[in-house]
């Protein structure tokens, strides 16, 4: 989510001035998992009834959680960012296609966190969704003007008091002596309610080396980035599923409004919504040098920001569900041929234009997960296609190998002939 990090002029793949720590980048992910869309996604799994509604929580966020730490690893090995590991599977042109998709999809994720950051915000405080859209788009815009490795302190600050005022309203949300309600209904299964939770750590695939590529210590900045999420994304949800459940809503400003938060709710909405939309933005910029090597990162975030910022003012985006499933689609069998090609076969195709064969595997992955969204299983069907596209991932792989070891003993062969051939005439 580059001239964005490390230096100013640094360009992608390139390693930067300073690493960043494992508390660095925990304080990332910390802000990114603190979101107004994750709590109002969470609201959805009230119907389940609270102990259904958790399990389904996290054995969505350990499947997804799994694929993030998997996908950030490659990263953080590599020291490249999210787009340019990708390229080491689907070519150079091949991983620019990904890059564009990648593009868009963060500046759809702008727009998305911006308004609903915009709408909790007029809740929670007088003011026109339009006016904390642009409030909210320009503290984005100085998050960027700071840079990722600058954020440290501001970050920390930010970090400790939406921790702080999250805890605020955990009390009162669970501890306010109202007894659940809600209807519990089959309309939303446990099948669907796990995969609407992988879908949230799943959108973050391809963003998640962005940030592991500058750490210290690949490994535990991995592991850490990853747990901080898990845990806190989680925490979200429950916030969400609890809100719908013992507040009787699942409108988060109000329930803050209603129990005295005020300025408080307020903070919460406005800087949850920057530290996680700082994310999407900035690593638009760093998508976009894959796509165009002479752009700068940070200029194209500062861009995605501006125009989010207006199509939230513009458009309704109540319901992301289908933009969410869409991402999934696409990004998830993507990751799955890049961890067959990285953790099993060890082999790179960065330096081939298309890598055809690996498209292929995606291509079906696409279509498997497009197929599979019309069945219920207890596990949702992204890990079900991200299994299988490995699989096909791996055979093809291999079937690769015999065909190159083929080839290369029937090279080696007509060399030893040829050598034969010469040794003879000279003989004669």
């Amino acid at each position: 989510m580059t001239d964005t990090h490390g230096s100013a002029t640094a360009s992608a793949g390139t390693s930067p001035a300073r690493r960043t720590s494992i508390l660095d980048n925990s304080l990332i992910w910390f802000g990114a998992g603190v979101s107004v869309a994750e709590i109002m996604t969470g609201t959805y799994f009230a119907s389940l009834g609270f102990a259904r509604g958790l399990a389904a929580i996290v054995l969505g966020h350990v499947i997804g959680c799994t694929m993030f730490f998997l996908a950030g690893y490659i990263g953080a090995r590599t020291r490249k960012s999210s787009m340019e590991t990708v390229k080491m599977s689907f070519g150079r042109i091949g991983g620019q296609f990904f890059a564009i998709l990648n593009v868009i999809q963060l500046v759809g994720w702008t727009s998305i966190m911006i308004y609903d950051g915009s709408i909790s915000a007029a809740a929670a405080f007088p003011g026109a969704p339009w006016v904390w859209a642009l409030v909210i788009g320009a503290l984005v815009i100085l998050w960027i003007a700071v840079g990722v490795e600058n954020l440290g302190r501001l970050n920390g600050v930010a970090m400790a008091l939406l921790f702080i005022l999250t805890i605020v309203l955990c009390k009162v949300i669970f501890f306010s002596g109202a007894a659940a309600g809600g209807t519990l209904d089959d309309t939303f299964t446990f099948g669907a309610a796990v995969e609407l939770a992988v879908s949230m750590p799943l959108s973050w695939l391809p963003v998640v080396s962005d940030y592991t590529r500058e750490a210290e210590k690949p490994l535990g900045a991995t592991v850490a980035s990853t747990l901080v999420y898990g845990v806190v994304s989680v925490w979200m949800f429950v916030i969400g599923m609890g809100a719908a459940m013992y507040a009787g809503s699942s409108d988060i400003a109000s329930i803050m409004v209603g129990a005295g938060m005020g300025l408080a709710g307020l903070l919460v909405v406005v800087f949850s919504t920057v530290t996680t939309t700082f994310l999407d933005a900035w690593s638009a910029g760093i998508s976009s040098e894959s796509v165009v090597g002479s752009a700068k990162g940070k200029w194209v975030a500062i861009g995605a920001t501006v125009l989010g910022t207006a199509a939230a003012m513009i458009w309704v985006m109540d319901d992301i569900t289908n933009f969410l499933y869409l991402i999934g689609s696409v990004f998830a069998p993507m990751v799955a041929v890049m961890i067959a090609d990285f953790y099993f076969l060890h082999r790179s195709h960065e330096r081939a234009t298309f890598d055809w064969p690996n498209l292929v595997v995606w291509l079906v992955g696409f279509v498997a997960y497009r197929l599979l969204m019309n069945v219920d299983t207890p596990v949702g069907y992204t890990l079900i296609d991200m299994l299988g596209t490995l699989v096909l991932a791996l055979m093809v792989g291999a079937l690769r190998g015999k065909v190159r070891g083929r080839r290369g003993k029937s090279d080696g062969e007509a060399a030893d002939r040829e050598a034969s051939g010469g040794e003879a005439a000279q003989t004669r």
